[in-house]
């Protein structure tokens, strides 16, 4: 598989990235992971918007699934005619979520341009993937997702506070994209985001293979996070950068 980072800031676009977006790539399959504010400008820059097999959401945050408006401009108003309905995953109410964020009717809202797919935690097919699917620590509902392909793992946070079941999803996983928003020491909510810290300790008790930090915002020091996370966690440890990409 290759991973490449469409975007990775936190919670709002920095000067240097959009908000969070992830492409997956395996056997000419292109899967998107999350959405966020700018992502959709970005992602032309990696693959065709008429390219994408399926888009993934995390959760129903802006900074998350905000981009699927604009994305449902590109395909419904495309020259030529509307592409077939593009499948989405995404939680519960994804289709109205999206639809009231538009102002349009939520019936039938976005449903004619995308195929809307409710997520449940488990496991399923999509293209050469296999993709498994946990609830994770967040205000809303929120999902983790392993994809899997040729014997390799890669597994995504989404958004979470400490979460034992992003542990077990991240079991022996080749590489493991995990949130690090919040400073140790600094930021005191509970169920709502990991620091450097505890998503290096996350990331040890699942044994993962290599640690890549993402959704830091733009007001956090990623340096900080990053030490972090390797004083509690032996492996590779890098952060996300915009445009990246990396072979799983």
């Amino acid at each position: 598989m290759k991973l490449t980072v469409v975007g990775c800031s936190g919670s709002f676009p920095s000067p240097d990235s959009p908000c969070s977006s992830y492409l997956v790539e395996a056997d000419g399959f292109h899967l998107v992971l999350d959405l966020g504010n700018g992502a959709l400008g970005a992602l032309q820059n990696h693959v065709g918007l008429y390219e994408v097999d399926a888009v993934a959401l995390s959760h129903l945050h802006g900074d998350h699934c905000i981009d699927l408006c604009a994305y449902w401009v590109a395909r419904n108003y495309r020259q030529g005619g509307c592409p077939d309905p593009l499948p989405v995953y995404g939680p519960a109410d994804t289709a109205g979520r999206l639809a009231r964020a538009y102002d349009m009717p939520e019936e039938p809202g976005m449903t004619e341009v995308f195929d809307f797919r409710t997520l449940t935690p488990g496991t399923f097919a999509l293209g050469p993937l296999t993709v498994t699917t946990a609830r994770v620590n967040h205000p809303v509902e929120a999902f983790a997702f392993r994809i899997e392909h040729g014997g390799r793992s890669l597994v995504y946070s989404g958004d979470t506070g400490e979460s034992p079941e992003l542990v077990e999803l991240a079991r022996d996983a080749d590489l493991f994209l995990c949130e690090a928003a919040f400073t140790d020491g600094r930021d005191s909510y509970r169920d709502l985001h990991l620091n450097g810290r505890e998503a290096g300790e996350h990331a040890a008790a699942a044994g993962a293979r290599r640690l890549l930090l993402t959704h830091i915002p733009p007001w956090t020091d990623p340096q900080r996070n990053l030490r972090d996370a390797e004083a509690a966690y032996r492996g590779p440890v890098e952060l996300a950068k915009a445009g990246a990409v990396y072979e799983v």
